[in-house]
């Protein structure tokens, strides 16, 4: 059963767009920030990029010494949590830095039909899990308003982790007055417990849930 999107398969039109995020080397099996079965997001993702009219990607781009990285603060530790100035901040292991092998897109990853690439996280002291708005939920990446202008009003999101950068872009993405489906066998999480809570959350917002093979 679907949330928010009917039983039946979901039609695609020329206002569809799949936007996939932060399928990237660090968070795959084997990355600094490995998300468990992170490369299994690929197959579904590559699938759905040849039957889209539309496709944009993200990618996590932080500066060396990014602020939410663990290294940067004596003491602490990865996985801490530790107050800012926008709010707590997870501290993350080094990754996804600038220029990287671990920053760069999967090799795996079908990404010739993007007409975008969304690159967030790059300011030094903010961090940026939403494709919509970094971590102060003051700056903007500007995807909304491209989407606006193309006329793309329906977003099905795939990509990693579902309990951090799914979560948030899909939020964000229904706030921002958009149509939202999460595309389940597309996605991964990084720990079950926060995954369940951001699906619970998903929906009291209006985000929809389909598996990819009810798209067409």
């Amino acid at each position: 059963m679907s949330l928010g999107t009917p039983d039946s398969a979901v039609r695609l039109d020329e206002t569809s767009v799949l936007l996939v995020v932060d399928v990237q080397n660090d968070f795959l099996p084997g990355g600094a920030l490995a998300v468990p079965e992170g490369d299994a997001v690929i197959g579904p993702v590559n699938r759905l990029a040849k039957i889209f009219p539309h496709a944009v990607l993200t990618q996590d781009w932080h500066p060396p010494g990014h602020a939410s990285f663990a290294s940067r603060h004596p003491g602490r530790q990865p996985f801490d949590t530790m107050a800012m100035p926008y709010g707590d901040q997870v501290l993350w292991p080094d990754h996804c830095v600038q220029g990287t092998q671990g920053a760069a897109l999967a090799a795996g990853l079908d990404a010739e039909r993007a007409e975008l690439v969304i690159r967030k996280g790059y300011h030094p002291d903010i961090d940026s899990y939403s494709a919509f708005l970094e971590a102060d939920r003051q700056t903007r990446t500007g995807l909304a308003g491209y989407l606006r202008e193309r006329g793309l009003t329906h977003l099905f999101v795939a990509g990693l982790a579902t309990d951090y950068c799914i979560r948030w872009t899909a939020l964000d993405a229904r706030a921002s007055g958009f149509a939202v489906t999460v595309i389940e066998d597309a996605v991964r999480g990084i720990d079950r417990d926060g995954t369940l809570r951001a699906w619970a959350e998903m929906e009291r917002a209006g985000v929809g849930r389909a598996m990819s093979a009810d798209l067409g």
